[in-house]
Formats: structure tokens, C-alpha cells, sequence
């Protein structure tokens, strides 16, 4: 049985078993495969609640220290160089703003209770209607908005769809650009990306990664005609695409009927005062759908992303997928509104981006 002494130690009890964990894991002392207790038993061992087991295990499970298995339970993988997703030093910074703050994450829990309760005064009942099909108008002004000031980007709210994440927004695309459409991926990549693709039917290519992103050969020799990648910090290998390789990106996708997925996770981080422009905004032919989401760069439990897409997509989008409804409440939807258009959402980015130039990374 795992024992360890949490009463001792600074942040979030979740944050301090998953470290602990982690470096049992590392070090050999857990085995790779070995079966962890699970949630329940090991928080009556260790005192704590459930939750507080589950959000260690969900960090370890994210980060590829360990794996779960249906009706069997959680193991501790086999660690390789490229098994394990680097949380990045936002990790450390939100755990240590948290040890101040008294809240598990970055942003100002204060603030975001206090729009919540305006929310919810100011809406009453209407919170319980159910909200337009692509997204609350509100929230699709304020990530146009933030696009524009953060990342230099001309996001039209009009073009911008809301989903439950990143991983179901994998899944809207799958179905809206075609599931016998060849789908080209990072090799190595995010493994989830390529589950979620085939889970829909589609089929993936691997595109070998040189140290400026995909293989030049590889993409000119490709037979794909959808082409999704990491532009920065591309996981598990940390690299950046540079400007050439954009271009490189963009021209392959004006030869023929081809699009290109920017998925952009992690950009927000970029220590660089002048972030790399993005694939979106240097696109002249309406190639590139852009993607991200706030279950990263805000909290794990705000399952809000969302995409851009060009014009005939959109339309298309319309026409072929009109029909779903929006996953996410509406509530979410204006509480993260107003975050975003408070500036709390900024000034979240800014402290984490400062920390890392301080660090030199």
C-alpha cells in the first residue's frame, strides 16, 4: 500500500500525492505495471477524500505516468522517452500560486466566484435555457477579442465554434471535412489526437518530425489531404515550427482540395514577448482551422474550447452539422466570458509567461 505523510508540505493535497507518486514512479520504487490502489481504498489509507486521490490520478493519467484500464483499474506505465507529457512550467507556477492563494489554480478564485455570482443574479432563470447551437454570442465576442490582443489574430466571432474541449472539437472536424478523408499527424504526437480520429472512422498517416516540425519530404511525399499539427511546442518533442515551416504548411495545403488543423495548445505559455504569428492569420486562401482550448491554459475542469474556421467551412459547418446542440452550459459560457473580457484571464497568462523568462526557458 502506498504511504505517504500529506499533512506536511505547502499547495493543494492533489498536487502533493501526484508529485509524490510521480517520483515513485520514476524512481523505480513503484514497478512499471504494478497495480496502484484504487481511489477509494487509497484515500481511507491515507485519510483524505476521493477527490482528492482522483485529482492526483488524473494528473498522472494526463501526464502518461500512469494508466487506467476499465474494470481493472490504474497501473503505473512503462516509462520511455517519449511516454510521459511534460506538464510544463506552468504546473510548478500554478502549484506555488496556489500555496498563496489557497486554490488549486492560477487565476483569481475570488474573481471568478464573484462573476459567478453576477451570473447567476443577473440571469436567474434564463441560465437554464439552452444555449445557441455554435455558442453564446458573449463568449464568442470575448475569445475574438482576446485572439486579436493576444495573438495578433482576425477571428470574425461569426466564424468561431464552441465545444467541450479540444477532444470533441477532433471529433466535429472528423465529421465535417469527411471520415474518407486522409487525416496526416505528428510522429511522435498526442497520442489522443490519433485515438480520437480513428475512433470516428478516420483514417491516420504518421508524418515523421525533423527538428523544425514535420519532414519536408515526408509532407511532399504524403498521399493525406488534412494535415493536423502542433505548430508550438509540438508534445512530447518541444518543437517549434519555425516561420519557414509555416509557410512550408500553408503552401502544401493550397495544392488541391487540403486543410490544415492548427492546433495551437500551449501557445498561450510562450516566453517570447512577440509570440510566432500564427498559421491562421498568415492564411490567404482559407486553408487553416484554428483550434485551442481553456482546459489547459485555465483549469482541467473547464472543458471549454473552441475553433475558427474559414468561411466555406463555416458554411459547410452550417449545412452538415448545424443540427448539434452546444455541449457546454450556458452558464460556463458567461462566467468565462467575463473573465476573459475583465482581463483576469490575461493577467493569468502574463504571471505564468513572466515566470518562465525569469527561468530562462
Amino acid at each position: 500500500m502506498l504511504t505517504y505523510d500529506l499533512k506536511e508540505g505547502t499547495g493543494p493535497k492533489y498536487l502533493r500525492l501526484y508529485e509524490r507518486i510521480r517520483e515513485d514512479i520514476r524512481s523505480g520504487a513503484i514497478e512499471p505495471g504494478s497495480r496502484l490502489p484504487s481511489k477509494r481504498t487509497l484515500a481511507e489509507h491515507l485519510d483524505v477524500s476521493v477527490i482528492t486521490v482522483d485529482g492526483a490520478y488524473r494528473c498522472l493519467i494526463d501526464e502518461g505516468y500512469v494508466t487506467s484500464r476499465e474494470r481493472s483499474g490504474y497501473f503505473a506505465a512503462r516509462l520511455g522517452k517519449a511516454s510521459v507529457r511534460d506538464p510544463g512550467p506552468a504546473a510548478e507556477e500554478l502549484a506555488e500560486e496556489a500555496a498563496v492563494t489557497g486554490t488549486d489554480y492560477g487565476f483569481r478564485y475570488s474573481a471568478l466566484s464573484k462573476i459567478m455570482r453576477e451570473v447567476i443574479s443577473e440571469r436567474g432563470e434564463r441560465l437554464l435555457a439552452k444555449p445557441p447551437a455554435f455558442g453564446c454570442a458573449e463568449l464568442r465576442r470575448a475569445i475574438a477579442a482576446f485572439l486579436r490582443r493576444y495573438r495578433g489574430m482576425r477571428a470574425e466571432p461569426g466564424r468561431i465554434i464552441v465545444g467541450s474541449g479540444a477532444e470533441y472539437l477532433y471529433g466535429m472536424l472528423a465529421q465535417l471535412l469527411g471520415r474518407d478523408r486522409l487525416f496526416a499527424i505528428e510522429e511522435p504526437g498526442y497520442e489522443k489526437i490519433r485515438l480520437v480520429y480513428e475512433s470516428m472512422g478516420v483514417r491516420c498517416r504518421r508524418l515523421p518530425l525533423d527538428g523544425d516540425g514535420v519532414s519536408s519530404w515526408a509532407l511532399a511525399e504524403t498521399d493525406a489531404d488534412i494535415l493536423h499539427v502542433t505548430p508550438y511546442h509540438s508534445f512530447p518533442t518541444g518543437i517549434t515550427a519555425s516561420h519557414e515551416k509555416r509557410l512550408e504548411y500553408l503552401d502544401w495545403a493550397a495544392k488541391g482540395d487540403r486543410y490544415v488543423i492548427e492546433d495551437d495548445f500551449d501557445s498561450e505559455f510562450s516566453p517570447a514577448r512577440r509570440p510566432q504569428e500564427p498559421l491562421f492569420s498568415m492564411d490567404r486562401g482559407g486553408r487553416v482551422i484554428y483550434l485551442n482550448t481553456f482546459s489547459h491554459s485555465l483549469a482541467p475542469s473547464m472543458r471549454i474550447g473552441y475553433m475558427v474556421l474559414p468561411d466555406g467551412l463555416y458554411k459547410m459547418y452550417e449545412e452538415k452539422l448545424g443540427f448539434y446542440s452546444c455541449p457546454v452550459p450556458a452558464f460556463d459560457q458567461y462566467v468565462l466570458a467575463r473573465f476573459i473580457d475583465r482581463g483576469h484571464f490575461e493577467r493569468h497568462l502574463n504571471r505564468v509567461r513572466r515566470q518562465l523568462r525569469a527561468e530562462g526557458r
